[in-house]
């Protein structure tokens, strides 16, 4: 990663190395213990973010200690959920601080699971009466024929992710009260047509894969004291050919209305496995480098 020997001499750490070198890693250290003084553990994947996103002199990791450290307002003490990169913590500022969000970026940013996490703490702060979580009926490049069951069990597949995300902030026991008492609904995209969605947390996940008819249709739902969050992946569209993302369209529209706050994610905020960043890192540099104009090349008139 970065080539300097740490020597641990007790109550000092010392960094031996190129000069730029050691300032890079230094400022890490440094924004590393300020995490650590806030009751953050940092992991070695928070080790391999603040190293990439610091640059010669160290200056990229400034406030990363913060941001590690951080319990965001929107977000209850007890669903320790905390941002671990500079771009999950403007997605947790902007929820804050807006009544709709139009978040977009690449598999593993942690979209989903920090939208789950908000919407069960305004729920359990008693800020909303209940969560709604749908995403369009898409598959993804194949056709599943048809699903046997019913309407939940037809439709469950699809909102798998949210249930991952779900389970992951609370325990089995305490999901199922929820659904039990009805604080908690999943209903297909298609079923939300004539409802009025009040007081509530709406998340429409997947939302690459809405049209534009179907997005509006979410986004002219929300009633008195509700909020929504919109999550997506705009590279990974699996919409007929020639249809319009009614995410793309949105973030256009939207990105200046009032209460409205559009985020975009990249790579950088890849919180899962190391390879992922890679493998989208890989897929970034093919698709530009196939828009990329070739030299030389004559064309017909």
């Amino acid at each position: 990663m970065v080539p300097v020997r740490i020597v641990d001499r007790g109550t000092k750490v010392v960094v031996l190395g190129e000069v730029n070198d050691t300032e890079r890693v230094g400022t890490v250290l440094d924004e590393l213990l300020i995490a650590i003084r806030k009751g953050h553990t940092p992991t070695p994947e928070d080790v391999a973010y603040a190293l990439r996103q610091s640059n010669g002199n160290g200056h990229g990791a400034k406030n990363l200690g913060a941001v590690l450290g951080e319990v965001p307002a929107a977000l209850r003490r007890d669903i320790a959920i905390k941002p671990r990169t500079h771009g999950q913590k403007l997605l947790l500022d902007a929820i804050r601080a807006h009544e709709c969000v139009i978040v977009s970026g690449p598999a593993g940013t942690g979209k989903t699971f920090l939208a789950m996490a908000a919407a069960l703490s305004a729920l359990l702060n008693k800020e909303v009466d209940r969560i709604v979580l749908t995403r369009p009926a898409v598959e993804a490049g194949e056709n599943l024929g048809f699903l046997p069951g019913d309407l939940m069990e037809k439709v469950n597949p699809y909102l798998r992710p949210l249930y991952d995300a779900l389970y992951a902030i609370v325990d089995t026991t305490q999901a199922r009260k929820l659904f039990d008492r009805d604080q908690i609904e999943v209903a297909p995209l298609a079923y939300m047509r004539g409802r009025t969605l009040s007081r509530c947390f709406a998340i429409l996940d997947e939302a690459q894969n809405t049209t534009s008819e179907q997005m509006k249709m979410f986004l002219t739902r929300l009633g008195e004291g509700s909020r929504s969050i919109i999550t997506g992946d705009l590279t990974q569209v699996d919409l007929p050919r020639g249809t319009r993302s009614g995410l793309a369209e949105a973030r256009r529209i939207l990105s200046k209305t009032e209460g409205i706050a559009v985020v975009d994610l990249s790579r950088h905020d890849i919180v899962r496995h190391r390879l992922v960043q890679n493998i989208v890192a890989a897929y970034e540099a093919d698709e530009e480098a196939a828009s990329a104009p070739v030299e030389g090349r004559e064309t017909a008139e």
